[in-house]
């Protein structure tokens, strides 16, 4: 089904992951919105895209505030006539253990992610109530978010809080026909490219080969191409009856994440005091203790980086 007619804007889009949701939105028919704070950067998604023989049009500014927001979706109006889909990817990364991180690498964090997708979000979604359109939004979280990760307080919690919003927005979003979905993508960035464990991958992404198997398999490790398809699935009339979903996607692995449900339940009349917990808290909490981060496979030796061969 085509998305021939669709406005879209992607925040984030001009390189890396945005870029590649842009180009297959554009691809499958939509006019879209680029959105970077680079505008060298973003004249050049425009340009890649308009070659490619689609349409796309600019607009420079820094996800964050509601100022942004409203020209963002004010843009996408006088360029293009109406919006239809919001994909909020724009983000930034200011890693550091709990002990080094700033204030202001933390706020940083979590003004482009969690507050930038917030006043995106809403500024989109009172467009489509105002007029009547049964718009498509598609949030980004990340493993990170849903696992944890060592030296990410900030980025955990941006990317956790989003999907929180999700499925809130998913409920205050139902009557209107709106569809809001988070995706998780699992993919070569910027980021992995300076973590050994996916150098071999990256290296054959960089030489323009497939990524071994065993990452685009075994790992559902990709490029940014293989979430992009997603992207422009729930964007579609298709994707009508799916919100308020946390969706993963990399290489050849599609996974629909779980919302949290409990482990165990226990009852005691009374309640559980202090007393109680010492006697039975081991057996009941310590029986059923969740894992936290992410578990890699081990390396086959000839995917090892070359420095620890």
């Amino acid at each position: 089904m085509s998305l021939a007619g669709k406005v879209a804007i992607v925040t984030g889009s001009g390189q890396g992951l945005g870029l590649a949701y842009a180009r297959e939105l554009a691809r499958q028919g939509a006019a879209v919105v680029v959105n970077d704070v680079n505008e060298a950067a973003a004249a050049a998604a425009v340009e890649q895209i308009e070659a490619a023989g689609g349409t796309a049009t600019a607009v420079v500014v820094p996800v964050g505030s509601t100022e942004a927001a409203k020209a963002l979706v004010a843009g996408a109006v006088e360029a293009f006539g109406r919006l239809d889909i919001l994909v909020t990817n724009a983000g930034i990364l200011r890693d550091k253990s709990l002990l080094k991180m700033t204030d202001e690498d933390f706020d940083l964090v979590i003004n482009v992610h969690l507050r930038g997708t917030f006043t995106c979000v809403r500024e989109a979604y009172a467009y489509f109530k105002e007029h009547g359109i049964a718009g498509r939004i598609v949030t980004i979280g990340s493993p990170t978010g849903q696992r944890g990760n060592f030296g990410q307080t900030n980025y955990a919690a941006a990317k956790a809080g989003i999907v929180g919003m999700v499925r809130t927005w998913a409920l205050e979003m139902k009557k209107a026909g709106v569809t809001v979905n988070a995706v998780i993508p699992v993919a070569a960035t910027a980021m992995t490219k300076t973590v050994p464990y996916f150098a071999k991958a990256v290296e054959a992404d960089e030489r323009g080969e497939a990524m071994p198997a065993f990452f685009r398999h075994d790992l559902g490790f990709g490029t940014a191409d293989d979430v992009a398809g997603l992207i422009a699935y729930l964007a579609s009339d298709e994707a009508a009856g799916i919100t308020g979903q946390a969706i993963g996607a990399g290489g050849d692995r599609l996974q629909v994440w779980t919302h949290p449900e409990p482990a165990t339940t226990d009852y005691r009349e009374g309640g559980w005091t202090y007393e109680a917990l010492q006697e039975k808290g081991a057996e009941l909490i310590g029986g059923h203790l969740q894992s936290v981060g992410e578990e890699f496979l081990p390396l086959p030796a000839e995917l090892q980086p070359s420095e620890a061969r």
